[in-house]
Formats: C-alpha cells, structure tokens, sequence
C-alpha cells in the first residue's frame, strides 16, 4: 500500500503516526516544509519525505507535481493534514483512481454556502474525513445541504495519542515570572481570539477571594488590543502573568497547579490539556467541542459551562481548597492518557482505516 500525505506543520503526534504506519509496512512518503519541526525524525525512522510548500489554496505547480507523483508511484491513498493540503490535492487527483483521507481538527466554520468548503470538506471526492474528537463527527454528521445529509461513513474519529514518555522535561521555575514561592498558579495556554475565552478567564480571577495567593499565567500570544485592555483593568491585574510565545509551554504547564481552557466555540482536542494531563495537571475545560472527551467530570478533570467566569472560578476555588482531590485529580489525569489516548491506538485505527479503503 502505498501513501502520500502531505502536511505542513506535523506536531508530534502526527509525525510518530506516520512512522508507526511506516513500521506496519505501509510505503508512506511526506510532502513537508524543509523545515518541518519532524523533518528528522522522519529522516531516522526511513519515512521518505520531498520538500514542498504550498502557497495558497489553488497553487497550479503544486497540483500538477502532485497528480505526476500520484500517476508515477502508484499512490493508493492521499492523506492531507490540513486546508489547504486538500484543496490542492482534491485537485491534483481529478479523474485518478486514488482514495482520499482528510484530517479536521476543529468543529465548524463549513457552510454548504461557501465555495470554499465545497473545495475542500464537502468535496464528493472525499473518502474519509479523520476527526480528533467526536464533537467533529457529529458535526459533520448533523450537516445537512438543502435536502441533502452528510455521508454517514464519511467522518471517522481518530483521537491524537500520545506517549506518556514524551513528557520528562523539568517544570519551570515559575519565580523568573514575579509569581511568589508557595503561590497557587492557574496556566492557560493559547491565543487572543474571542472564541478562546481567555476574556471569560481573566474575568474569572476578580470572582475569587482577594486574599487568596492564586495568580494566572498566559502562555501563547495573547496580544489582541481588547483582552490587554481587559487586564490592565482588572482588579486583579498584578496576579495576571503574560509570558508570550514559548517553545517550553509544556513544561510551564507543569509548573502549574491547574490548567485551564475556557473555549467558547469550535474546540477540537486541546494539545495543550493533553499535555498538562499528561504532566499530572488537572484541567478544567468547557463543554465546548471535544475536550470534554479528554475529562472525566470530577474525576480527571472538571468540566464547566463555557462563558461562564464564575463557574471557573468555583471550579479553580474548589481545587485550592482541597490539595487532597487536587493531588488525585492529577493522577487520573495522568493515567487518562496514557490509557485512552494512546499513540498505539491512533496508529492501528488509522491503519484500519487504510486497509477498508485499499483492501
């Protein structure tokens, strides 16, 4: 069997998919950026791999070096990562006997009324779409055009997995930061758009006791206009820690006694809760998209209504005040991971997978 993906950025779980397949026979070859953040690992583990960058959505000397690769190896399979890996591609295959899988990563933002998805997600050309949540499939599945439902067989959840042994790095000292030794340390990573919530976040800090030694660290670029306003008019402004863009989140993370993401909308799987679980942080989410997939309520986790800053700060007062379930709510959190997002499992469902298509 032989198969072509082609990505841009491939985060970690990717990448070990691909060689996973690579290890069960399967010819995989990779269409990536030179500087892809897994080139090498690719290049150690004997996953062939070609340079190539994509420019826009329709980039005609992309698609036709993509239907010659296609006609010259034989390609059984596509497998494109992202938007505009698709939209090319579905062009690039027109009229070629080759089976074509999609990845979607976040809920929404597809309209049958917009061309654009019609060139990529609602393509008829698309065999299967991997979704890493439920909340993806079911979207797609509740998807309905005029008269017309979404193929039930089209979308497939396929979960991200992890390895727990990814996840060794010290925890940073959070002191570099101006946040006091013995502190209560609440992370958030992400970015400023509104649909993120980190509004709702910062707003959730003035709901809980003054006294208490709880400060929040935002980790990511969170430089919209509108949320630094927001801070610097909080009441609670000196406990509110901006750190920026940092290639260590994971183990700042880690520093932290909790984590929260307080997604308003379209949430997929968060890496970011994914890591800190794996870490033994507790999260608290929304129940937006699909990170309530990732917790178990109350268990390895709490779950929260989204938009809802004093459901949040409940939620984070209720760890302070009791280290004990704090303590054990991190270790399911753990366990969780390794147990339900496996790296293993991604491999084989996705190899499953192939093999349905190319039998």
């Amino acid at each position: 069997m032989r198969v072509l993906c082609i990505t841009e950025h491939s985060d970690r779980p990717e990448a070990e998919t691909i060689i996973g397949l690579k290890r069960h026979g399967v010819d995989m070859h990779v269409f990536c950026p030179p500087g892809a953040p897994h080139l090498n690992r690719f290049l150690q583990s004997g996953v062939q791999t070609t340079p190539f960058n994509l420019t826009g959505r329709i980039n005609v000397r992309a698609i036709r070096f993509i239907r010659r690769w296609i006609i010259e190896k034989k390609i059984d399979i596509l497998h494109l990562f992202n938007n505009r890996a698709v939209s090319n591609g579905l062009l690039a295959s027109m009229n070629l006997p080759v089976r074509i899988i999609v990845y979607r990563g976040v809920v929404g933002n597809i309209s049958c009324f917009n061309p654009g998805s019609w060139m990529t997600y609602l393509h008829p050309r698309v065999d299967r779409i991997i979704c890493v949540s439920e909340a993806i499939r079911r979207f797609f599945l509740n998807k309905k055009c005029l008269w017309m439902h979404f193929p039930s067989d089209r979308p497939v959840t396929v979960y991200k997995g992890h390895d727990l042994d990814w996840y060794h790095d010290q925890p940073v000292d959070l002191g570099q930061f101006g946040i006091p030794k013995g502190a209560f340390v609440v992370g958030c990573t992400g970015r400023s758009q509104p649909h993120k919530g980190i509004h709702i976040l910062v707003d959730a800090l003035c709901y809980l006791p003054k006294e208490l030694p709880i400060h929040l660290v935002l980790i990511g670029k969170m430089n919209a206009p509108a949320l630094l306003k927001r801070i610097r008019n909080s009441p609670r402004a000196d406990r509110i820690h901006l750190v920026g863009f940092r290639s260590d989140a994971p183990a700042l993370q880690a520093a932290c006694n909790i984590v929260v993401l307080p997604t308003l909308k379209r949430e997929g799987l968060s890496k970011v809760i994914i890591e800190a679980m794996a870490y033994g942080i507790p999260p608290i989410v929304t129940n937006a998209g699909g990170n309530p997939e990732l917790v178990e309520n109350g268990v390895s986790g709490i779950v929260v209504q989204p938009g809802r800053p004093q459901e949040i700060a409940q939620a984070v007062l209720r760890l302070y005040e009791d280290p004990s379930m704090l303590k054990q709510m991190g270790q399911k959190a753990r366990e969780r991971i390794g147990k339900c997002f496996r790296i293993e499992s991604t491999i084989e469902q996705t190899l499953r997978l192939y093999e349905s298509l190319c039998p």
